[in-house]
């Protein structure tokens, strides 16, 4: 039993590839999101520059994850929360079945990052 705690002593500062793989998905997610708000796909006056807004903070975040910090952390896992809420809406609305898995997909990742383990390697 001592055996196992002391292979699981967590060592601040060192990323887990679960991190490093939501990162990519999230920035992916968020550069298709500003195209499509420069190329006027939202529409445009105020809910363009809303979704580039959001797309900027949520990169800062991911950057600030990818750096281990804590307020990276908290942007990106508010960010995931929101982006699976604001997908289960649209599957009730429109009944399309994409939103629904995307939804399920942010979720685990906001799962992921809530864990204990992977809280315990932020830095301050």
């Amino acid at each position: 039993m001592a055996e196992e705690q002391a292979e699981r002593v967590v060592q601040k500062g060192q990323m887990l590839p679960g991190i490093a793989g939501i990162c990519m998905f999230l920035i992916f997610f968020t550069m298709i999101n500003v195209y499509a708000g420069l190329q006027g796909l939202y529409g445009g006056g105020p809910t363009r520059y809303a979704i580039l807004a959001l797309c900027t903070l949520l990169a800062t975040g991911i950057f600030g994850l990818l750096r281990l910090k804590k307020w990276g952390w908290a942007i990106v896992c508010a960010g995931c929360l929101l982006l699976s809420a604001g997908d289960f809406f649209l599957f009730t609305k429109l009944h399309q079945t994409f939103f629904l898995v995307r939804g399920i997909f942010v979720l685990v990742f906001f799962l992921y990052l809530v864990r204990p383990e992977t809280r315990a390697r932020l830095l301050p």
